[in-house]
């Protein structure tokens, strides 16, 4: 009787449907594309659901009504850093399976579970992906394309799109494999402040340097006499090297915490270029 009982629970283990590699790798590829279909009422939401198709056509039957409800389910709003996106599909792919094989599984947690992740996620991934690597690989791309380097945008696409690629495979891996006991784990250990937080510091470093090594805007004015020439431009970088960029930067940035429009910047700084180049002022 006890061996009979044995067989037919290992009956139901075998029965149930389990996600495997083959399925996650569809998601992970068809990640990359969870803002094709951005809009303003869901966001990510098209995208989201179309990334979960493989594990819920592995899952459910297409044309049920289970099939259906999980595509609604997927179709609400969603919006968090596209890198970060993938942790939370591999949770929601081990939340629908465990539905599927739970009875008692409450359905509702799935999209909670989602709605509260896209804080702490979009935090780091708007940290990691739009203050740092952005910033650092444009400003490599840029650097070696000002010397007519071919390499300017091959790194910059590289340098990016590496730590990107890595974030939305481990991402999906450990999300379906860990769960939301991975998240607690490492909001409890404070790891996750302390990411963000060297993350914003090199973020920082790099629009500096940028800022000294980017800008080239120098003074044209020059006083001559019979013994030496003296230009303005070195009495300021004896003082303070890089200062006009540093000035134009800050008085950019001034202009935007103003909210003036970035067009119109943009159109006053190739005013101010020109104009300055046929006085004599600057050197642009």
């Amino acid at each position: 009787m006890s061996n009979l009982l044995v067989e037919n629970e290992q009956k139901d283990v075998d029965n149930k449907k389990k996600i495997d590699k083959k399925d996650l790798n569809k998601v992970f590829w068809r990640s990359h594309m969870i803002q094709g279909s951005w809009n303003y009422e869901k966001q990510m939401g098209l995208g989201y659901a179309f990334s979960m198709i493989p594990v819920l056509r592995k899952l459910y039957k297409d044309g049920s009504p289970e099939m259906a409800e999980a595509l609604k389910r997927h179709t609400e709003l969603v919006n968090v850093t596209p890198q970060c996106a993938t942790f939370m599909m591999g949770l929601s792919a081990s939340m629908e399976e465990e539905k599927l094989n739970n009875p008692n599984f409450p359905v509702e947690t799935i999209n909670s579970v989602k709605v509260s992740l896209m804080g702490p996620l979009s935090g780091i991934g708007d940290s990691f992906f739009w203050g740092t690597f952005k910033v650092i690989s444009t400003g490599l791309g840029i650097n070696l394309a000002s010397n007519g380097s071919i390499l300017g945008p091959v790194m910059l696409l590289i340098t990016y799109n590496i730590p990107s690629f890595l974030v939305r495979w481990f991402g999906l891996k450990i999300g379906y494999k860990t769960g939301n006991s991975f998240l607690e784990k490492l909001a409890s250990s404070n790891i996750m402040d302390k990411i963000t937080f060297g993350a914003s510091i090199v973020g920082l470093m790099v629009v500096g340097a940028m800022t000294a090594s980017m800008i080239n805007l120098k003074f044209a004015l020059e006083y001559s006499n019979s013994y030496d020439t003296i230009s303005l431009q070195s009495i300021l970088d004896s003082i303070l090297p890089s200062a006009l960029p540093l000035v134009s930067t800050i008085f950019v940035y001034w202009l935007l915490r103003k909210k003036v429009s970035v067009n119109w910047i943009i159109l006053g700084i190739i005013i101010f270029g020109v104009l300055s180049s046929y006085i004599g002022l600057f050197k642009i």
